[in-house]
């Protein structure tokens, strides 16, 4: 019982120490023309929303790439068209085709903020609790103690309640496979990891263990096929709706991964992810194996 009344305060000290950066602004608030990460994931609800899957990664009249166009793997395009559809609901001008560009009010910020919160209230807040419970040595205090370290670290905060992304989406997919595979279910486990790459392609941090704890199990246990076709089901659901024309699915990875789009550009992106998802991702990682061993 008192395990347990020291996790509900620290999964209520989470809640506030991000509820309470929320309240501050956000980057790149009231300067237009981009107007920030923020802008970017409201214009990817009113993308998804208004236009039919087929154009969600192309450039067109109606979706401007250059704008904030979508550059993250289905499951993130996905998340936004559930979004939209809620905030549709709420108050249609939020998701309102190109008149919406650059909407901001306080109660927009309001609904933002929650997505954001309610995303780590479902899938990583969890996936701390269950993996300091279960896969960290030590006493109940000190169980305790590492999840108090995860749940408040800065970096993860200030990016996703301060700048403004769903990190906490990615990250805590990727910690539900490591919880899984630590409690014995390969299976589950590559399925988790398989949704955090096809949410956030900077998963790929975290790719190289996954990929060398299961290929030493196959290594010892070759008889692992279900695994396999679970992992590869799971890449096929996400991305069912861009296999039925291979200019669809190639459209897709070109997005995701610009290449063909120039050095210049990839070398944007790679300090834009230095500057707004690295420290909210590969020092968790690393606590994650810190904390295991």
């Amino acid at each position: 019982m008192q395990t347990w009344s020291l996790v509900s305060i620290c999964v209520l000290l989470a809640i506030i120490a991000r509820w309470g950066v929320s309240l501050n602004s956000y980057s790149g608030a009231g300067k237009p023309p981009m107007f920030g990460d923020y802008e970017a994931q409201r214009h990817w609800q009113e993308v998804t929303y208004n236009l039919p899957i087929q154009e969600w990664y192309f450039n067109t009249t109606n979706n401007d790439l250059n704008y904030w166009g979508l550059d993250y793997p289905p499951l993130t395009a996905y998340h936004s068209w559930i979004c939209a559809y809620i905030a549709k609901t709420i108050n249609p001008e939020w998701v309102e085709l190109h008149k919406s560009r650059g909407y901001e009010s306080t109660q927009h910020k309001l609904f933002m903020r929650t997505t954001v919160l309610v995303a780590d209230l479902l899938i990583y807040i969890p996936a701390v609790v269950l993996y300091c419970l279960y896969l960290t040595d030590g006493s109940s205090k000190k169980k305790v103690s590492v999840m108090f370290c995860f749940l408040l670290y800065p970096g993860l905060i200030l990016i996703d309640y301060g700048h403004f992304q769903y990190n906490g989406v990615s990250l805590g997919l990727a910690l539900w496979g490591i919880l899984a595979l630590g409690l014995g279910w390969d299976v589950l486990g590559s399925m988790a990891f398989s949704l955090a790459l096809n949410y956030k392609q900077m998963e790929l941090y975290h790719a190289l263990p996954f990929f060398c704890y299961l290929l030493g199990k196959f290594l010892l246990f070759p008889s692992i096929m279900k695994m396999i076709v679970f992992l590869l089901a799971t890449f096929a659901l996400c991305w069912l709706p861009f296999l039925a024309e291979p200019s669809q699915a190639m459209q897709v990875v070109r997005r995701i991964f610009p290449v063909a789009r120039g050095l210049f550009e990839v070398t944007f992106k790679i300090l834009r992810f230095l500057r707004s998802d690295i420290f909210s991702k590969k020092p968790n990682f690393m606590v994650f194996y810190c904390f295991e061993h």
